[in-house]
């Protein structure tokens, strides 16, 4: 086939909500690590949280999404995808307008009426509710509106949208919080997403449903929930993964106040962040292709000791440069580890429990930024202002990495996998 035949079948293979879908799919993700990049800053200067409460409160911002967006996809196709997404996208911008707005004014009621960590939390989870409705609509927009023969094609794209939206969220928030003000870069987040609710309204019309795809039941959810939680090896991996996600979430939870208050106080830390999103963008391909004859679980264990190992670049540089090249390094470990972690996953389930299995897959990710959040601000409290060494405090986090690589090993080979669960 030619490249313009090939050019033409992908011309042909989308539906118009497939487009649609994914290009509001950049929007979400510019707000949401738009928001995360600044949260920490903005909860620790501007609110006045102590470090460990902003740990605590930027990990239930990041942990919330995961959770619930096991029930989303039951929800979504529950409701429809149009009236889904356009749902989420009102909750998100209302959510991220208070977010912004949690200082002002016209707040201070409630604000003084309840504990301002319990009214915060509250309001941080909320972002979650809108999350966890859009990412199955526009994975199930991207499966019904793309045809079989470029249905891979569709998933690539929509990797790389939200990759683009991560890596300009960033960006975005870098340049609100240096114009108009950090609480103001939530403002922007929610004019964003707000956008969006009328872009699905105009232009996005629900694709049509496999006649042979039934739409699954919140009790068929839940059951199905059961069902894995009795899994006990395979619980007992998500488990021990956990650990990789403790380590890669501090990027958001930890690093910004370490950089502003160790580094340097004037440091641009949205820009920083933007690092990660970049190398996904630009190495993922390329770096799997050199690991592709990797074993699956290998891969696991290999990218989670790269990404544990990325931190002590910054105990021994603590400096801004030194902060990039640790997120540079992290970013390869969590290329290397992810689509090979997916590919495990889908192995590791059981015939016709793939999507329950898959769901859970993201279970790790939400209870490694709760406990992250809470972790990565003690210890930052205990090494920075208690012993005044705080360049410690990324080797008790990359510790816990190394550690949980050191258990995976000893999974793959004390818990031995048989049959659709041996090694690959």
């Amino acid at each position: 086939m030619s490249f313009n035949q090939r050019l033409q079948e992908i011309r042909d293979g989308f539906e118009r909500p497939f487009w649609v879908a994914n290009i509001t799919e950049i929007f979400e993700r510019l707000s949401y690590y738009g928001a995360f990049a600044s949260l920490a800053l903005y909860l620790q200067e501007k609110l006045n949280f102590s470090t460990q409460q902003t740990g605590t409160l930027t990990g239930i911002f990041g942990g919330m999404v995961w959770f619930l967006a096991i029930f989303g996809g039951a929800v979504a196709d529950k409701l429809g995808f149009r009236r889904a997404l356009s749902m989420a996208y009102l909750i998100l911008a209302a959510a991220y307008f208070l977010i912004g707005s949690i200082g002002a004014s016209w707040l201070a009621p409630i604000r003084n009426a309840v504990p301002l960590g319990l009214f915060v939390g509250c309001i941080l989870m909320l972002p979650a509710l809108g999350i966890a409705l859009v990412k199955p609509c526009v994975v199930g927009t991207t499966a019904r509106a793309s045809k079989e023969n470029v249905r891979s094609i569709g998933y690539s794209i929509y990797y790389t949208m939200v990759n683009i939206g991560g890596a300009s969220g960033p960006y975005v928030a870098s340049w609100a919080h240096r114009h108009l003000g950090v609480e103001n870069v939530f403002r922007v987040a929610a004019l964003s997403v707000f956008a969006m609710f009328f872009v699905v309204l105009l232009f996005f019309r629900d694709p049509k449903r496999k006649t042979d795809e039934p739409a699954p039941s919140i009790s068929a959810t839940l059951q199905n929930f059961v069902t894995v939680l009795s899994n006990a090896r395979f619980m007992l991996f998500l488990l021990i993964f956990t650990g990789y996600w403790i380590v890669f979430w501090q990027q958001y939870t930890s690093l910004p106040g370490y950089i502003h208050t160790y580094i340097n106080a004037g440091a641009d830390v949205e820009l920083i962040l933007i690092t990660d999103a970049l190398v996904v963008i630009c190495l993922t391909l390329f770096v799997n292709y050199l690991i592709r004859k990797l074993p699956a679980f290998q891969a696991i264990i290999f990218g989670t000791l790269i990404t544990s190992l990325a931190w002590l670049i910054l105990a021994f540089q603590p400096t801004v440069v030194g902060a990039v090249l640790s997120i540079f390094v992290l970013a390869l470990g969590e290329i290397t580890q992810q689509p090979r972690y997916y590919e495990y996953i889908s192995r590791l389930a059981p015939p016709g429990q793939q999507g329950t299995y898959m769901g859970f897959a993201f279970l790790p990710i939400g209870i490694g930024s709760l406990v992250g959040g809470w972790f990565g601000g003690r210890v930052m409290h205990h090494f920075g202002e208690v012993t005044h060494q705080p360049q410690r405090a990324w080797w008790v986090i990359s510790g816990v990495g190394v550690l949980t690589a050191v258990l995976l090993w000893i999974y793959d080979r004390v818990v031995k996998p048989s049959g659709q669960e041996s090694r690959s």
